[in-house]
C-alpha cells in the first residue's frame, strides 16, 4: 500500500472515530450509502487520466473504511459488474459478507442491483429475502418499479429487523418520480399492517430521489406514517450541496403509527433509537493531494454521503 494511501486512510479512520460511534455488545449500526455507479475497477493504486473506469485500488480501499464501521450497510448504484463490490469485500476481510439482488433488466433499471454489506460477527442472515414487484390489480399509476426494491432480514443479538432498500427513478422532472415513490410507499405500509406475516422491524432505507423537506415527494412518501430521523434532516445527502441547495434523496425510516390523540408510537420491536444518526464527510480526508474536483471525486468514492443511524438491541427479545 503506497504511504499517500496509508496517511488518507488514517485521516479518514480519525474522522470515523469522530462522527461514528464504536461498536458494542448492545448497539447496531445502520448504513445507506448509494456508491455511484460501483461496477468495474481499474487494477491500480492510482488510476491514471486515460483509464476507464477511475475507481482504484485507493479508492476502493476508502470506501471499505467506511463500510466497516457499520453493522449493515444497504448499497445503491451497485452495477451487473460485481468486480468493484468484490474488491472492497477482500480489503474488508472475510468477516463481511454481502447478499445482492439480481439486476433489473431494461434500459430505465440502468444495470443496477441493489446489495447489503454486513459484518457476520454481528449480524446474520434471518432467512428472508425478496423483490419487491406490484401486482397487476395494484392502483398505483406506475406499471412497475424501475429497479425493483429489495429486502433482506437480519438478526442481531437475537432482534430481528428486514431492511427494504430502493433506489426510486430520477426522471426528467420530481413529478416523474412520484408515482413509484408513492407506490413503494404504499406497498410497504400494507406490508407493516399485515397480520402474522414476517415483517417485524420493518425499515426502508436507500435512495428515494427526495428534492427537499417537506416537498410533494416528501409529503406522499412519509403520508405513509414513514417516521423520519429528526437527526438526519439537516445532513447533506451529496457531496455537491452547499448552503444554498440541500437535497433529501437518502433516508433511513420505519413506520410510526399515529394514535387518534397525535401522538406516535413506534412499530420497533426490541430495538430503540436514541437519536443518533448522520452522515461520514469523507471529501477532506479521500484522496488528499491529488487535485481532483468533486465530480472527478465522486466517479472515484461517490457523489452521496453515507447516512447512518445507531439503535440499542436488547438481548434475546425473542428467539
Amino acid at each position: 500500500m503506497p504511504t499517500e494511501v496509508e496517511a488518507d486512510l488514517a485521516g479518514l479512520d480519525a474522522e470515523l472515530d469522530r462522527v461514528v460511534p464504536l461498536k458494542s455488545a448492545t448497539n447496531l449500526l445502520i448504513g445507506t450509502w448509494n456508491v455511484r455507479a460501483l461496477g468495474g475497477y481499474t487494477d491500480r493504486w492510482t488510476s491514471r487520466t486515460t483509464d476507464s473506469p477511475k475507481r482504484d485500488w485507493h479508492s476502493m480501499a476508502c470506501i471499505a473504511r467506511v463500510l466497516a464501521r457499520f453493522d449493515v450497510t444497504a448499497i445503491q448504484e451497485t452495477r451487473r459488474e460485481t468486480s468493484a463490490l468484490f474488491a472492497i469485500l477482500s480489503l474488508l476481510g472475510p468477516d463481511y459478507r454481502v447478499i445482492a439482488s439480481d439486476v433489473t433488466e431494461g434500459d430505465k433499471g440502468n444495470s443496477e442491483r441493489l446489495a447489503y454489506v454486513y459484518d457476520s460477527r454481528r449480524v446474520q442472515p434471518s432467512g428472508l429475502v425478496g423483490e419487491i414487484v406490484l401486482p397487476p390489480q395494484a392502483q398505483n399509476n406506475v406499471d412497475q418499479f424501475a429497479r425493483t426494491p429489495y429486502a433482506a432480514g437480519f438478526v442481531r443479538n437475537e432482534v430481528e429487523f428486514i431492511l427494504t432498500t430502493v433506489h426510486v427513478l430520477w426522471g426528467l422532472r420530481p413529478a416523474d418520480r412520484l408515482p413509484e415513490l408513492a407506490a413503494f410507499a404504499r406497498w410497504m405500509r400494507s406490508w407493516a399492517d399485515r397480520p402474522k406475516d414476517w415483517n417485524r422491524n420493518l425499515m426502508v432505507l436507500g435512495d428515494f430521489n427526495i428534492d427537499r423537506h417537506e416537498d410533494p415527494l416528501w409529503q406522499e412518501f412519509f403520508a405513509t406514517g414513514l417516521y423520519p430521523p429528526a437527526v438526519l434532516h439537516d445532513v447533506s445527502r451529496t457531496i455537491f450541496d452547499d448552503d444554498r441547495d440541500r437535497h433529501s434523496y437518502d433516508q433511513i425510516s420505519w413506520f410510526t403509527p399515529t394514535r387518534p390523540d397525535g401522538t406516535t408510537e413506534t412499530r420497533l420491536e426490541g430495538i430503540t433509537f436514541g437519536q443518533v444518526g448522520g452522515n461520514v464527510d469523507f471529501v477532506p480526508h479521500v484522496l488528499t493531494g491529488s487535485g481532483l474536483d468533486r465530480s472527478q471525486m465522486s466517479w472515484r468514492i461517490s457523489d452521496h454521503y453515507p447516512l447512518w443511524l445507531e439503535f440499542t438491541v436488547s438481548q434475546g427479545a425473542w428467539g
